[in-house]
């Protein structure tokens, strides 16, 4: 049986420890980094801070499960992310909350708006920015428009390097407002952090005498397509499932899914810490939407002398500029989402290739989502090697 897996983020390395250890067949891992783990890779820095090298990641899930099958390869921390986002010159609570109403407009005009909000959303711990901009309120309303003005649609526009209204709605959606004074980034029931870092969790889930880890190859130079055979390296292979992008695996044949990257500029400082917070969005800012500071969540680090500010960037994807060339986030559009319909139908062409993740699917997954999908794949591949052999 000859399984290539092509990528080692959630879904590559999840379903090649499953097949590997429940199923009990090799797997030939192929991952065009040096390193595993995807966009969740990180190190341990000069200082001793555990640097996230794509931006920050947390996990935040609804399902012990996934934090319960984690354990098993790092020990888990709870962490709940705090977020600050500076407007206006002064931090304001993030996600916004009813105090950031009050940090806005002030205590006493900050009054009405909050008990409107808190009648006409009872029950309700969050609500999108357009079900506040479109509740008929005209005082909800009214601040509505100034959250959406000042911060929601600079940072969106910024962040995708488009007008607001060209954005699907889900993208913009993924920010909900609290009705309340949580101060949790995200309302979900566990929050943690592998001890260790991502890296070691991922060493940890790949060190399985089945898996055959191959990291720095192109796994697109490897792979060619022979009537509705899938070839690698010219011996055909009985499953493909795959990770990367799909416009990639095609050859470009229906044109170029388009993405938004990052680029990441480090500043060290001589103190312990330096941002208020772990994390602060720039929605005003030229250039630039958010810094994180990882000294907050490098459990092992003792150093107090020394930190570390990471600014993000974000840029058109190319993947002929090394400062540019990992894809980060689908841009959602009906445009696009046409485009990959196409490239989803070539892929049924060849009834052994499982498309999964992020980029293969042209969805922006959040990590627990890519987790349950990926458990869910893995029982219709399960099923599909099992009706293979009968």
């Amino acid at each position: 049986m000859k399984i290539i897996i092509v990528g080692t983020g959630f879904s590559g390395s999840i379903m090649a420890r499953r097949i590997a250890e429940e199923l009990n067949y090799d797997v030939e891992l192929i991952e065009k980094r040096d390193v595993v783990g995807g966009n969740m890779y990180d190190y341990e820095d000069e200082y001793g801070i555990m640097v996230q090298k794509y931006g920050p990641h947390f996990l935040n899930t609804n399902n012990y499960w996934i934090i319960d099958y984690l354990s098993k390869y790092s020990e888990m921390i709870p962490y709940n992310c705090s977020l600050l986002s500076y407007i206006d010159d002064k931090y304001v609570r993030l996600p916004y909350n009813f105090t950031s109403i009050q940090q806005l407009v002030g205590y006493k005009e900050s009054e009405s708006i909050i008990k409107d909000m808190r009648t006409l959303f009872k029950g309700r711990d969050r609500v999108t920015m357009y079900e506040l901009l479109e509740c008929g309120n005209e005082n909800i309303v009214h601040f509505a428009n100034l959250l959406y003005e000042k911060a929601f649609k600079t940072y969106s526009s910024k962040q995708w390097g488009i007008p607001i209204d060209q954005i699907d709605r889900s993208v913009i959606n993924r920010v909900q407002f609290c009705i309340g004074f949580d101060s949790r980034y995200l309302n979900k029931d566990f929050q943690f952090l592998p001890k260790n870092g991502f890296s070691a969790l991922f060493l940890n889930m790949l060190n399985h005498e089945k898996i055959h880890l191959h990291t720095s190859v192109d796994a697109i130079e490897h792979i060619r397509f022979l009537d509705e055979k899938v070839l690698f390296d010219e011996e055909e292979v009985d499953l493909l499932i795959y990770t990367g992008g799909i416009d990639e695996l095609f050859n470009f044949k229906f044109g170029k899914l388009p993405y938004r990257t990052l680029e990441f500029k480090h500043q060290y400082y001589k103190c312990d810490k330096y941002l208020p917070c772990e994390i602060i969005s720039y929605p005003q800012a030229k250039g630039y939407t958010r810094s994180t500071e990882y000294k907050y969540f490098s459990f092992n680090c003792s150093n107090k002398s020394d930190t570390v500010v990471v600014t993000e960037y974000p840029h058109d994807y190319d993947i002929s500029n090394p400062k540019r060339n990992i894809p980060c986030y689908p841009v959602i559009n009906k445009t696009n989402m046409d485009i990959y319909e196409k490239y989803y139908n070539e892929s049924k062409k060849y009834h052994n290739i499982f498309l999964c993740g992020r980029l293969a699917e042209y969805k922006y997954y959040n990590m627990d989502l890519v987790i349950e999908s990926t458990f869910q794949k893995f029982e219709i591949i399960k099923k599909y090697l099992e009706d293979k052999l009968k």
